[in-house]
């Protein structure tokens, strides 16, 4: 998977990078990848290829998309080893509305400071534009990534919560990526422990 610059992003990832809400710093990310193997994504789709059933994925999707949306994830968390966790276990097919309820959701106080830096717009509307306009957000499948606590990469930066978005474009080969955590200024490693998380 290679990394794809794009500037509708931009804005977006500036703005989202470290959000101040209080108690808590959210950080969102978008991101978008070409399909196009490196040498290290080989050697791991080669090895996925033989370990992961896509049984759980409906017919429309493939074990080649599965491959595609874990590598992805590696390039997202390059510390975090996903084949030894079957990531794919984690994958669920999504519609687009899932994911405007989840922006709506968990983004509330994002989206004020948007409009009120950004002249009233909605971020969420920011957000599906660039998107579309980087993949063609109509004409992609779109997956969550909701693992449990020991396959989740960013428990240990001491998350609250997180969820991931992956919109896919089977036409472009392309992937973009929506990863969002909010973290507590309170938390830490030991924190994360004494709490049980």
């Amino acid at each position: 998977m290679k990394f794809l610059e794009y500037t509708p992003f931009d804005s977006i990832n500036l703005f989202l990078e470290q959000l101040n809400l209080g108690d808590c710093t959210m950080r969102v990310n978008l991101e978008a990848f070409s399909c196009k193997h490196t040498a290290t994504d080989r050697r791991l789709s080669i090895s996925l290829e033989h370990e992961a059933p896509v049984e759980h994925l409906s017919s429309r999707s493939s074990q080649k998309t599965m491959i595609y949306l874990v590598l992805t994830l590696g390039h997202i968390y390059p510390d975090y080893d996903f084949s030894a966790v079957q990531a794919h276990l984690f994958f669920q097919e999504e519609e687009l509305e899932s994911f405007k309820q989840m922006v709506d959701t968990y983004l509330p106080d994002a989206s004020r400071q948007w409009a009120a830096t950004n002249e009233g717009s909605s971020l969420l509307d920011s957000m599906t534009k660039a998107i579309d306009e980087v993949i063609k957000i109509r004409e992609c499948d779109i997956y969550s990534y909701n693992p449990d606590s020991d396959a989740d990469p960013v428990l240990e930066k001491g998350s609250i919560w997180s969820f991931n978005y992956f919109f896919y474009n089977r036409k472009l080969k392309r992937v973009v990526s929506f990863c969002c955590y909010c973290t507590s200024k309170l938390s830490g490693d030991d924190f994360l422990t004494g709490a049980g998380w």
